[in-house]
């Protein structure tokens, strides 16, 4: 096993070098730049902006940029925001806790109710209570999360005024945590739903494969009493769809949800993002791509790793 991951570690370092070359040259291919919002001033003269190009070394060749990045990156140094000056690890760490705190909340949210949602589906199918998941599932997999957010902003915090309009806490007041959790209600619920859809259907089409096979009916014919024949057999290796789903979930956890962190006003990874996005800010961009990039080949690394618990009968060489 040892090996297996060894080997997994060095064969990702060419891939993250390719998606790396790929995102810097997409970012550079992409009409205007970070110092087209001065081109347009009449106080900026051409001067100037040769006099900032060469500040932020966009006057070099491009391959010359991305070596330069690459190997200030690789020894921590991330560089500084083209729009604020600030080090962006530095803004990543002042975002990264925000973002861990809402999409950990959905991750443990969706866990918790789609494992069991998903078991009795599979185990009552045709019943009531799957035709009402089931409808409900493709329901929010269907529905937009930015459209599905604003009407639970408008029904919630306009028409009922239960709950706030966005933001983490409200503006000016003391640290409350009952204030704090009223904040994060609207949108670990935007996210939640659209995510647990996807999750029960899963892992219900992987138990029903699972419920009928020949080693269900001998596990009952010893006498093992329906939980735990579910529970213990059938859940265990049915479990291996939904743990690379899952596993492509842990990356959120750094990356966040750029549209409902939008809708929202929620300052975290994915509102970052989109504010580089817009200006062109290369060394943010660059940062939470690559980080993001990373934590994907990690977590389909982690993935694989859990499919041998799951199921003994697979082996890595």
């Amino acid at each position: 096993m040892n090996r297996y991951i060894l080997r997994r570690l060095l064969q990702a370092l060419p891939l993250l070098l390719g998606i790396s070359v790929a995102s810097f040259a997409i970012l550079k291919a992409v009409p205007g730049g970070p110092l087209a919002a001065y081109e347009a001033s009449p106080d900026i003269t051409d001067e100037d902006i040769r006099r900032l190009e060469h500040a932020f070394g966009l006057d070099q060749p491009v391959p010359i940029q991305y070596l330069s990045w690459l190997g200030r990156f690789v020894v921590g140094d991330w560089g500084y925001s083209f729009v604020s000056h600030q080090p962006v690890l530095g803004l990543i760490g002042e975002r990264l806790p925000n973002t861990v705190y809402l999409m950990g909340t959905v991750f443990v949210t969706v866990l918790v109710l789609a494992i069991p949602v998903g078991v009795l589906t599979a185990v009552k199918q045709y019943s009531w209570f799957d035709h009402v998941v089931t409808g409900s599932t493709f329901g929010f997999l269907s529905t937009p999360t930015f459209w599905l957010g604003l009407l639970l902003i408008i029904f919630f915090g306009l028409q009922l005024r239960w709950l706030p309009l966005g933001g983490m806490a409200t503006p000016g007041a003391a640290f409350d945590l009952g204030d704090r959790l009223r904040h994060l209600i609207l949108p670990v619920a935007t996210i939640s739903l659209v995510q647990l859809g996807s999750h029960v259907r899963y892992l219900r089409a992987s138990m029903l494969e699972t419920i009928n096979q020949d080693y269900m009916r001998t596990a009952r014919s010893k006498g093992l009493g329906e939980r735990i024949v579910v529970l213990r057999h059938a859940l265990k290796n049915a479990a291996i769809p939904l743990v690379t789903v899952v596993a492509l979930d842990i990356p959120e956890l750094f990356a966040g949800a750029l549209v409902t962190e939008q809708i929202f006003g929620w300052p975290g990874m994915g509102r970052l993002f989109w504010d580089a996005a817009t200006r062109l800010d290369y060394p943010i961009l660059m940062g939470i791509l690559a980080v993001s990039s990373t934590l994907i080949v990690l977590a389909n690394l982690l993935a694989d790793v859990v499919y041998g618990y799951l199921d003994p009968r697979i082996r890595y060489a």
